[in-house]
């Protein structure tokens, strides 16, 4: 279930909060396993590269007409950082679609954080009006297929980069869920 906290998503156990430059000290510690970018290439970012990286994120899209929504994910319990979500909302056909993602350092994995945590997103959406959801997963990525099903998204025939697009729509007339 997705309670809005400040505006924020909010899950059982985690807090997303909204990115600041800032976080990219403990960050860099959360994203350092080079098995993360197994799927998804690239090797981890130092703490000075994700400073840059999200000073330009939080500048925005150089697109009025696209959000970029970023949120690291704070696992209440331990308190600290485990993760991040994001969310890329631009105009579409019928309404407002986002393109998702999620990602949690390898030390919390297999414990159900990214599912809870694009879970949060994607009510969050949801509450927002977003009548499309979209995700991109590597065919091999068992898990983060796992977590796309759990959001109601379902493979597409459509490829970008070797990854297979995701998709779920909420139909007109249908309202949407938080």
């Amino acid at each position: 279930m997705c309670v809005a906290v400040d505006g924020a998503p909010r899950s059982a156990r985690l807090d997303l909060l909204p990115l600041r430059v800032d976080h990219a000290e403990e960050m860099a510690r959360v994203l350092s396993d080079p098995a993360l970018y197994v799927f998804t290439g690239g090797r981890p970012d130092t703490p000075a590269e994700l400073r840059a990286r999200y000073g330009r994120v939080l500048a925005g899209s150089p697109d009025p007409a696209v959000s970029w929504l970023n949120w690291v994910l704070r696992l209440r319990d331990e308190g600290c950082l485990t993760g991040y979500v994001q969310a890329t909302i631009s105009p579409g056909a019928a309404g407002p679609e986002a393109e998702i993602a999620w990602v949690v350092g390898t030390p919390w994995q297999r414990r159900g954080l990214a599912r809870e945590a694009a879970r949060a997103l994607t009510g969050w959406l949801d509450s927002r009006g977003v009548r499309t959801i979209v995700a991109h997963i590597h065919p091999d990525h068992r898990a983060s297929a796992s977590v796309a099903q759990t959001c109601g998204l379902t493979p597409t025939g459509h490829w970008h980069d070797g990854e297979r697009r995701w998709r779920r729509e909420v139909p007109e007339g249908v309202p949407e869920t938080a």
